[in-house]
């Protein structure tokens, strides 16, 4: 008797970028604050794949860890509040052909009991292929053959935060270290301390100043986030020296600012003296 075993495995993807398009998903934006009296939010997907795909969309939970990574998590910590009881999002599941854009509605229900500070969950977009594995064609008299298919399975998850009642946020950067990777290569190393009750976000932006000459910017790291779960981040930020030497006689001043286009606002800066 003919037999075929088929074997299918999954693999779960779970990652965050700036820009966000992965397993050809793009979404805009990647990242919603509710506060003020902001109720709604209209998020854009558009699949940027070949094969017409379906999105199940859900609330997941996740902290940030000091080294900027992330990791899933069911109870909140301390001083740590989740936001998907106060959030709505409508459809919960799409379908999109290839280039096909989709616009789903956010929404956020405030309740008079909420504390101040920030609740935060992250919006997750799962892909669900639909395509149907074939078995393995081979000797009708062999009756061990296996067929294995591999179909991906992405993740894509974006911060949804709701800040309520007085809140406020402040940052120190500490711990500046110029580190050498060789004689062209250097990075610069350095904590952001978040003070406060709600999260910050922003842009780091590294400059030289020379001892003669004017200064020139040698370094940025974009979307730069510090959440309520941690206190701190560690950060590393790889310099572009146009000299091809190391960085001498001179000294690095980093700005971390805020990266609204209305507004900006300057977080903290500091120094760190080259000799």
């Amino acid at each position: 008797m003919h037999r075929i075993l088929l074997i299918m495995f999954i693999v779960i993807f779970g990652l965050n970028f700036s820009s966000f398009a992965q397993g050809d998903l793009l979404i805009t934006p990647n990242r919603v604050v509710f506060e003020g009296n902001k109720q709604k939010e209209e998020l854009s997907l558009v699949n940027m794949g070949k094969d017409t795909t379906s999105y199940s969309i859900s609330f997941v939970q996740r902290n940030m860890k000091e080294d900027g990574s992330f990791v899933n998590v069911e109870k909140a910590d301390s001083g740590q509040m989740f936001a998907d009881t106060y959030l709505r999002i409508f459809p919960r599941r799409v379908t999109l052909a290839p280039g096909e854009p989709q616009v789903i509605m956010l929404q956020c229900r405030r309740k008079n009991d909420m504390k101040s500070g920030e609740y935060r969950s992250h919006l997750y977009f799962r892909s669900e292929k639909t395509d149907n594995p074939l078995g393995m064609k081979g000797s009708a008299n062999d009756s061990t053959m296996l067929s294995v298919q591999l179909i991906p399975i992405f993740g894509i998850s974006i911060p949804i935060i709701i800040r309520s009642g007085v809140v406020n946020v402040s940052a120190i950067l500490s711990d500046l270290k110029l580190e050498s990777i060789n004689d062209s290569t250097q990075n610069l190393k350095l904590t952001i301390n978040r003070i406060g009750n709600i999260s910050i976000y922003g842009n780091l932006i590294v400059e030289f100043i020379p001892l003669q000459g004017l200064s020139y910017v040698i370094g940025i790291l974009n979307g730069v986030g510090v959440y309520t779960c941690i206190d701190k981040r560690n950060i590393t930020i790889k310099l572009k020296n146009i000299t091809g030497k190391p960085l001498t006689e001179g000294k690095l001043k980093v700005k971390y600012s805020s990266n609204d286009d209305k507004k900006t606002v300057m977080y903290a800066e500091a120094e760190l003296e080259l000799k």
